[in-house]
């Protein structure tokens, strides 16, 4: 029996290839709890360098079925997780004995408040964490469905292919890209949670003034 540990980008491409990308992105878009600690940039990034191939070595990733896949499990994850926050989401996010789940969730709302329901869904998807959260979020506030499918279609397509396909153009152009990999995953990361500074600065200066 291969063990499989669902939390690391490597061990999943490497057992499931492109499938793993469909299922494990269709989770952490959606299934709250469950999908909230899997990964997301981490998995689409370097699968995108995997299809590129390195120096002597053939693509080990097909580009075109990572690209289906990215794409099949963000838009149906984002959807489901709408549905499950419409009919008792608000009672689940109640419940969940993670703190880290609640705060995030409290984060997702402020994004909704912020940015308006089509900018934060597709800021959101580019969140880590965040966007697992959000959807069910969207679902509990009252979002109007199509206003949410629209804009979760938008936002899971972007950010999806635009991972994917970002590994693919430097693992095609830079040579032994895998050398550097992981520091350009944490990068990447980075990046994506600078939409969060200013609902960090907010809730800090909101705490100073009590």
């Amino acid at each position: 029996m291969i063990a499989v540990n669902p939390m690391d980008g490597a061990s999943v491409l490497a057992t499931f290839g492109a499938l793993g990308v469909l299922v494990v992105i269709f989770a952490e878009s959606g299934l709250l709890v469950f999908g909230f600690f899997l990964p997301g940039d981490t998995l689409l990034f370097p699968a995108g360098v995997l299809c590129a191939g390195s120096a002597g070595q053939a693509p080990r990733l097909v580009l075109w079925q990572v690209l289906l896949c990215a794409a099949v499990g963000a838009v149906a994850g984002g959807q489901v997780g709408f549905l499950l926050g419409r009919h008792g989401g608000r009672a689940l996010l109640a419940r969940t004995s993670r703190r880290r789940v609640r705060e995030t969730a409290a984060r997702a709302e402020q994004l909704l408040a912020r940015y308006g329901h089509g900018k934060a869904l597709v800021i959101g998807r580019f969140v880590p964490m965040v966007r697992t959260v959000l959807h069910p979020a969207a679902g509990a506030l009252g979002v109007p469905t199509r206003t949410f499918t629209v804009w979760q279609i938008v936002g899971g397509l972007l950010w999806s292919q635009s991972l994917v396909l970002a590994g693919y153009t430097l693992g095609a152009s830079v040579p032994d890209i895998e050398a550097f990999l992981w520091p350009l995953v944490a990068l990447v990361v980075v990046i994506s949670l600078l939409p969060l500074l200013p609902l960090l600065t907010e809730a800090r200066r909101a705490r100073r003034d009590r």
